[in-house]
């Protein structure tokens, strides 16, 4: 079984008269998304292969246009699909770095050995990307490696952090 695609954005509606979209990308920075020619596009697992014709930076978004959808309705049934790429297209995260992807399910632990639970997601907040934590209850934890964030250990499935109770 093939691993599940990695979601780089999503359609947020249309631009334009040509078939043009609007994405709104997860990727830093977001034109990075441009980089990958081929993109699956899809919800709830359901993936359909397209080809990126062409694509810039316009202002705080980016737009582009699939090849095949050529006219604002055709682009409008696109709105709401996320935008993914297989696992494999990504580059190699630099040492010290992750993929939120590769930390999503990881078991998180006090430096005391306490375990909070499981690291269910991501939140991008400006300052520091921040872990939402669940376990017996919800927790949020900034991730700021060597000061809160101690050690990821992807072989372990674990990370540990410097957190009080609270």
């Amino acid at each position: 079984m093939a691993p599940e695609p990695i979601v780089l954005g999503r359609i947020s509606g249309v631009f334009g008269v040509r078939g043009w979209v609007k994405v709104y990308s997860y990727t830093e920075p977001r034109e990075a998304v441009l980089t990958y020619d081929h993109w699956l596009l899809g919800n709830d697992g359901q993936w359909q292969p397209t080809t990126v014709a062409e694509g810039q930076r316009h202002g705080k978004t980016v737009v582009v246009r699939i090849e095949g959808f050529d006219d604002r309705d055709q682009a409008a049934a696109l709105i709401g699909k996320d935008i993914a790429v297989p696992r494999d297209a990504l580059p190699t995260a630099a040492e010290g770095h992750y993929y939120w992807s590769d930390l999503e399910g990881l078991r998180v632990q006090r430096s005391d050995g306490e375990e909070l639970g499981t690291l269910a997601y991501l939140l991008e907040t400006g300052a520091h990307d921040v872990m939402v934590i669940k376990g017996e209850r919800e927790r949020l934890i900034p991730f700021v490696k060597d000061k809160i964030v101690l050690d990821v250990d992807l072989e372990a499935a674990m990370i540990t952090v410097d957190w009080e109770w609270d």
